[in-house]
C-alpha cells in the first residue's frame, strides 16, 4: 500500500481534502535536484479529523471511492 506525505492546499468541497505532494530527483545526466508536485484528491472524515489549509498529512491508497478519489488522510503531521 502507497503512503504520501503532502501539504492541503484546498477544503471546498464535502468530505474532501486536496493534497499537493512533492518529490525531489536527481536529473540522471546533470545530477541537479528536479522538483515535481502532484495534487490527490483526498477522502477525509470531517467529523472526526478537523483539517486546515497548510497542514501536513499522511495519504494512504484505498479502493476507488469516487471519480478521482484513490487516497485516504491517515493523520495529521502538523504545519
Amino acid at each position: 500500500m502507497k503512503k504520501l506525505i503532502g501539504k492541503v492546499i484546498s477544503l471546498k468541497t464535502v468530505n474532501t481534502a486536496i493534497v499537493q505532494v512533492e518529490r525531489k530527483w536527481a536529473h540522471p545526466l546533470y545530477q541537479k535536484l528536479v522538483k515535481r508536485s502532484k495534487k490527490y484528491a483526498c477522502d477525509f472524515d470531517a467529523s472526526t479529523m478537523q483539517l486546515a489549509l497548510g497542514e501536513m498529512v499522511e495519504l494512504a491508497e484505498t479502493r476507488p471511492l469516487s471519480k478521482t478519489k484513490r487516497f485516504k488522510v491517515v493523520n495529521k503531521i502538523g504545519k
